[in-house]
């Protein structure tokens, strides 16, 4: 089954004792065949119009706004992004043109990481 940009999954829909993981596809997703998260397969009966307001959903190791992309790990792929809105307390993957997407595809931009320490300048300081 296909997805295309703007698509909301959530978990809730058909597993609401779940930890109600909500992903939203930002491109891609032609290839798209499950997302599995606490034992479940989330598939294209979890659309839902829009994300619903839901107490209980657990938060996991992939914090909100966390974008998933099949293209860093597999170029030749259908390019399947998905950002995390909430939940995933569960989440083992998504599987997308015979892929793995774990935790291991979140894009490269750090989120949850300290700045290293400033360079030591040693040289002469001041304007030229």
């Amino acid at each position: 089954m296909a997805l295309k940009k703007g698509d909301v999954l959530d978990e809730f829909k058909r597993h609401p004792h779940a930890c109600g993981l909500v992903v939203k596809v930002m491109g891609g997703g032609e290839g798209f065949e499950k997302i599995v998260c606490c034992g479940h397969a989330l598939t294209e009966e979890d659309l839902v119009p829009d994300v619903a307001t839901a107490r209980g959903r657990k938060k996991g190791n992939l914090p909100p706004a966390v974008v998933l992309d099949e293209k860093k790990l597999y170029p030749e792929s259908c390019g399947l992004r998905v950002m995390i809105i909430d939940g995933g307390a569960g989440f083992t993957e998504i599987r997308c043109c015979g892929h793995s997407l774990t935790a291991s595809s979140m894009r490269d931009l750090q989120y949850g990481k300290m700045r290293g320490p400033e360079p030591d300048v040693t040289g002469p300081a001041g304007t030229a």
